[in-house]
């Protein structure tokens, strides 16, 4: 069965180049011109893989990611004439697995769309969708974060970071590794971006439970500390 594409684009040329690309790399495609089509049309088809205009009538392209990430993660890459990095920014932190800039390459956008889909994959098949710890649930399929029995308000890359760090408890990760396996290999910022996503994870998850913590190795990166490190190690400062 092809993989399914769902293109949100209101320029009609740029939204028949990107079918061509697409169905003649294998892909079933569907295009919707706006946002409250684009919702529809995302809901009704359950696509693969997202290509996402920005500045689109209705409802703009933020407001659509931001209602995808709420009921899925499947794949976004936005595509749109908003190139400054604040833009670029914004659109990775809420959600989005990727950014192009207009005008685009149609070589590197099947690229970027084939490295998506493999990031996908692999974290699908190598995790499981639910962490639970003690105060702690962490739900990939409803987006969610509960802390202490209460929902706790979450942007998408804060969970994605807080779920790739306790998939794996007492893995030590350096900032690049974050960098590159939670906002992608070619992301373009900095590493200061985990440090900041880690200081308001922990301003949610603050002396919620004795059993685990997020914890930073000194000269190294971070990790999900669990109890039986937690009680072994010796005391002294460990959060930036």
């Amino acid at each position: 069965m092809p993989q399914k594409a769902l293109i949100v684009e209101d320029d009609t040329n740029i939204a028949q180049l990107l079918r061509l690309y697409l169905e003649k790399d294998g892909f079933a495609v569907e295009c919707a011109t706006d946002g409250l089509e684009a919702l529809a049309q995302f809901r009704a088809g359950a696509p693969d893989i997202v290509l996402l205009d920005l500045m689109l009538p209705e409802i703009d392209g933020w407001t659509v990611c931001r209602s995808i990430r709420q009921e899925s993660e499947t794949p976004v890459i936005m595509i749109t004439a908003k190139g400054e990095i604040i833009d670029k920014i914004q659109g990775l932190e809420m959600g989005a697995d990727d950014y192009i800039a207009k005008p685009f390459d149609m070589k590197e956008v099947m690229a970027r769309i084939h490295a998506v889909l493999r990031r996908s994959r692999k974290s699908g098949l190598e995790r499981p969708r639910r962490l639970e710890y003690d105060k702690l649930v962490v739900d990939m399929d409803s987006f969610s974060l509960t802390v202490d029995g209460r929902v706790a308000d979450t942007p998408p890359k804060e969970l994605e970071l807080l779920f790739h760090l306790a998939s794996a408890p007492n893995r030590v990760y350096t900032r690049n590794q974050l960098l590159d396996e939670v906002w992608g290999f070619d992301y373009f910022g900095d590493s200061r971006t985990v440090d900041v996503h880690i200081k308001r994870l922990r301003e949610k998850l603050e002396g919620v439970s004795p059993e685990w913590m997020l914890k930073t190795v000194w000269g190294v990166g971070y990790k999900f500390e669990t109890a039986s490190v937690i009680k072994e190690a010796d005391a002294g400062p460990d959060r930036v």
